[in-house]
């Protein structure tokens, strides 16, 4: 297997990592818009490790994507950049015939006269939409193949096929008592995609009624994470779950609820009033002249770079999956879930715990598609595997995941 991973940041960096220490794959091409952070993920892994090397690419050039896939002979695009470059990076991947996956999903847009009441584009439509073309070329695209969406997703799976007779409800469940000294706001992950997601009109499935919408920060409740991170509010949010999981999962219901803060939801909600989460570009006075700029850029360009803030931080993060249902006549509740403690991702990886947790996920997958273990043609969710593979190599990547009776 030959991989081109796009993108070089914190997820990127910490792919190469963890894929350092497997033997699944022949080279890995590590190519970003910033050579420099490309042949600086290459150089962390040492003069010893011959199977990567580094390039430069626009994620937005879907030509010279599909030209540098030919020229590298990749068989595998893995995208770890942010939802806006989906859509090249998907369709680079089809047109030089290689298999392609992503940790995210093409973008949503809202519904124009009723945002919270009914879906606009769904995340992940501008790719479904492309189903029968991958079919055809026997090509596979696997989507939503980080932690959330993706670990999460191989959870429900795990519930339907080995716990659950029938299921009521599938909640995501994302809470942590990450904390990084020295800043007053400093998210762990890309604040573009934390906007993206947390801004948006949140998404329900409910069986009859199909996906609808709410408004966002709706439907708060208090869950309890494991290993000492403890009660935490979450709220609903928009995520790619909620359109994967009941197109291969039967269940009542289906939720993403995520343990904000009200802070940091206070601190989103200024952002929106000030018009900051634009991505629409706007004119500003510069040195040389106007300058066209994106509010959402500016925004992110202020803050901390989140692969930075590991030595900083303190704390676990937990993704999981809540099921509640029936087994064996009887009512059944379980929590499925993965933490990861960031002193140890330090130590073991030096990658914080939120993108080490993103970046390991689709590694395990990229090896299942290497040995066979999973395959498939066409535009697939994690949910369309196998789930018990995928946990037992989780497991043996030296990172457990664990099952609470509720």
């Amino acid at each position: 297997m030959r991989v081109l991973l796009v993108g070089a940041g914190g997820v990127g960096t910490a792919i190469t990592r963890i894929a350092a220490r497997r033997k699944f794959f022949e080279h890995m091409v590590v190519a970003d818009y910033d050579p420099a952070r490309a042949e600086a993920a290459v150089a962390a892994l040492g003069p010893g490790e011959t199977r990567f090397s580094a390039c430069r690419v626009d994620a937005s050039d879907e030509a010279a994507v599909t030209a540098l896939l030919a020229e590298r002979g990749c068989d595998v695009l893995l995208n770890a950049t942010d939802p806006r470059f989906v859509m090249p990076l998907f369709s680079a991947a089809l047109a030089a015939g290689a298999h392609y996956l992503d940790m995210a999903m093409s973008l949503s847009y809202p519904h124009p006269e009723r945002p919270y009441e009914e879906c606009g584009v769904k995340l992940g439509d501008a790719q479904f939409e492309q189903a029968a073309e991958w079919e055809e070329a026997g090509r596979l695209a696997l989507v939503g193949m980080g932690v959330e969406p993706g670990l999460s997703d191989v959870f429900a799976r795990y519930a339907a096929d080995e716990l659950f007779d029938e299921i009521e409800e599938i909640g995501i469940r994302d809470g942590a008592n990450l904390a990084v000294e020295g800043y007053e706001f400093a998210p762990s992950f890309s604040i573009w995609t934390t906007i993206e997601e947390c801004l948006n009109p949140p998404v329900v499935y409910e069986s009859g009624r199909g996906w609808f919408t709410t408004p966002p920060f709706s439907e708060g409740e208090v869950f309890d994470f494991p290993e000492g991170i403890g009660p935490v509010e979450c709220v609903n949010v928009e995520h790619e779950e909620v359109l994967l999981i009941p197109r291969w999962v039967d269940a009542r219901r289906v939720t993403f609820k995520y343990g904000l803060g009200d802070d940091f939801i206070g601190k989103l909600k200024a952002l929106h009033a000030l018009g900051l989460d634009g991505t629409a570009p706007v004119t500003v006075p510069g040195p040389e002249g106007p300058v066209r700029v994106s509010p959402r850029d500016v925004v992110a360009a202020c803050l901390p770079d989140p692969a930075t803030l590991g030595e900083r931080m303190t704390g676990k993060t937990c993704a999981g999956t809540w099921v509640k249902g029936v087994k064996d006549g009887a009512p059944r509740e379980v929590y499925l879930y993965h933490v990861v403690d960031n002193q140890w991702s330090m130590g073991e990886y030096g990658s914080q715990a939120v993108v080490w947790q993103t970046a390991v996920n689709p590694v395990v997958a990229l090896e299942l598609l290497a040995d066979g273990s999973w395959s498939g043609s066409g535009v697939l969710g994690p949910e369309a595997f196998a789930p018990r593979p995928f946990l037992d190599l989780l497991t043996a990547y030296g990172s457990p995941w664990g099952m609470r009776e509720q």
